[in-house]
This record gives structure tokens, sequence and C-alpha cells, in this order.
């Protein structure tokens, strides 16, 4: 039989297509988180095109404002006749912006007044109101441009995600015996100094069911109960630990045995790892999933954390080494059922 797709990769990545939305109008309503979840590509042109067509937009608008007012004509008529213009000048012709003299140097000055540079060359004068108003509103679109796009780019470099890469899994799981009972068990690590704090995980099986009265539910989810050495569901991430799923008559891996394991191709383990980072206070979630083929049967994880020189270190060259243990053939139930009758 040919495998299933995974429902959650390795990586954590979920294997989800989402098709035929009809209400695309709902991502505008939340346009920052749009623009955050945009890929680097697409995100960066957003942010040269916001920028550039604003400072085109109010360059046309400050030359109609030249052109309108004459300021055009009168510095063509300096750069003509210098006697006129003096002439001019004398006259007491008061320019809307000074040192406008085509669309190219409107251009420049809108840049200068979104961006604040102020080379000294141009500026407005106290001729015409509507050009007062004009700057007062490219200076207030300019500071909503910043703040968006600026912030975007801040939360694309800090997502929780990027965090989540350092928090790494063990490739296989693997099942035998603890404390004289069948395990699931993972090894789950963090490669960084700084604590994920508040740390919890949880582990859930997706597979493949059909209700009682004939209803197919493809990806059915089913938490499974996650014990670890420091109990409970909050762990205290400081060096790699094994988490263990006790399989017992509550659990969905109860009538699973290493004969009939690899036959169950829709069966799919998925671990959840959440905790706040403690350097920035941002919530992050880091997953992986187990397939039936990546479940060790009758093995267990080397020990990587020794003491040495008066402190522990790990060795992290062995996360994901097993080696075989003795372990029964049988199921879980099986296992229960002989225990009872002796």
């Amino acid at each position: 039989r040919e495998r299933r797709a995974r429902f959650v990769g390795k990586n954590g990545a979920c294997n989800v297509a989402h098709k035929n939305i009809r209400e695309q109008g709902r991502f505008l309503q939340d346009v920052f988180t749009t623009l955050v979840d945009l890929k680097w590509p697409h995100t960066l042109l957003i942010f040269t095109m916001s920028f550039l067509c604003s400072w085109l937009l109010f360059g046309m608008v400050w030359w109609l404002i030249a052109f309108a007012h004459g300021d055009l004509d009168h510095s063509t008529r300096l750069q003509r006749d210098p006697a006129e213009g003096a002439a001019g000048s004398a006259a007491g012709f008061v320019p809307c912006v000074t040192s406008i003299h085509s669309f190219t140097s409107a251009f420049l000055f809108s840049i200068e007044v979104q961006v604040t540079i102020g080379f000294g060359g141009r500026m407005v004068t106290e001729e015409c109101p509507a050009a007062i108003l004009v700057l007062i509103v490219q200076n207030i679109v300019g500071l909503v441009i910043n703040a968006i796009m600026l912030g975007c780019i801040f939360m694309k470099t800090s997502q929780a995600h990027r965090r989540a890469e350092t928090l790494i899994f063990s490739k296989h799981a693997v099942i035998a015996l603890r404390e004289g009972r069948l395990c699931f068990m993972l090894r789950v690590g963090d490669l960084r100094k700084s604590m994920i704090i508040s740390a919890t995980i949880r582990m859930q099986v997706v597979k493949k069911t059909a209700s009682l009265e004939g209803e197919v539910v493809p990806l059915n989810q089913i938490d499974i109960q996650m014990e670890n050495p420091v109990g409970g569901n909050s762990i205290f991430l400081v060096s790699p630990l094994i988490i263990y799923h006790v399989i017992d008559k509550n659990s969905p891996l109860y009538d699973i045995s290493p004969m009939n394991l690899h036959h169950h191709e829709d069966l799919e383990i998925i671990v959840i790892l959440e905790g706040v980072v403690e350097t920035t206070g941002i919530t992050t979630q880091a997953r992986t999933s187990y397939l039936a083929d990546e479940i060790l049967w009758g093995q267990r994880f080397v020990p990587i954390v020794a003491e040495e020189d008066g402190r522990y270190s790990v060795d992290y060259s062995k996360f994901g080494n097993t080696v075989k243990v003795p372990t029964p053939s049988c199921t879980a139930r099986q296992l229960e059922e002989d225990k009872n009758i002796m």
C-alpha cells in the first residue's frame, strides 16, 4: 500500500493546502498580518513599491502646485533671460516651492519631504497655503508607511518559528519497556543556552476513522497523555529529555504489535512543544511527527548527558542513537492480559 501524505512534516510544517477560498477580502481586513505572512521577495517588493509610489504621487502633486502657481514658467524665464529674471525677482514673485523647474526637481523635493533629508536647495514658502497642507499630509503618510513597513520587517525577522529551529526532536521514536510497561518514547532537546520558559508538550494521534453512522473522518485528532521525568506536561528543558507515553487501555496504540506496526499506514503521531522564549517573551511552538515506519520497536535511546569537570555536558552527536533492548513482541493488551493471568 502507498503511504499516505503526512499531516505534519518532520520540520513542523503543516502539509495542508487551502483551496477555493471565496472570501478573499477577509485577508485585507488584517493587512499587517497578511504582510507578515508573505514570503520575503513579496514583502521586499511591497516595501520598495510603497515608498516609491508615495514619492511619485506626491512628486506629481508638488509639480501640479508649481504648475498652477506659475512657478515653472517663471523658472523658465529665469533660465532664458537672467535680466528679465532679475526684474521679475525685483517685482516680488515668490514661488510656492523654491528651485522647482521640472517634474524631476518636484520628485526630488518629494523625497526630501518624506524622508526628511533636507538638502537646502528646495523649500516651501508662505505663498501657497495648499503647499503647506500637502507638506503636512505627506509627512503623516510617510510616518504611517514607515511604521507599517518597518514593523512588518521587524516581525518577520523575529517570528516565533525562528526560535523553534533550535528545538530538536529525535528522528525516530521507540517503543520499549519502562517500569514493566510498554511505552512510546521520543527525545527532545534545545540547542540554545537561553531557555524556553513554561515549556509544555503534548501529543496527538492523527488517523483516518469512520463513525458507526458511516461518517468518514480523514484526519481524526486524538489527544494522548504524555509523561516525562518531571511529571505532567510541563518540562524543564535545560537538557535533552526523553518524553514517553504509557501504552495502556486508553491509548490508541493499545493493540499495536511489532508484526502489524508497519501495516498502519494511516497512523501518524504528532508531537507539539510550546513555550515562551526567555530573551524575547514571544510564545514559540515546535512540531514534528512520526509515521509507522519511523517507530522502532524494542529499542531505547542511549544516554547523552555526562558529568565532566564538575558540570554536565551533552553530546548531541548521539542525540538520536538507539540500542536494542529485550522487549515483548506482543501488543500492550496481550502483555497486560498475561500479567493478570500470572
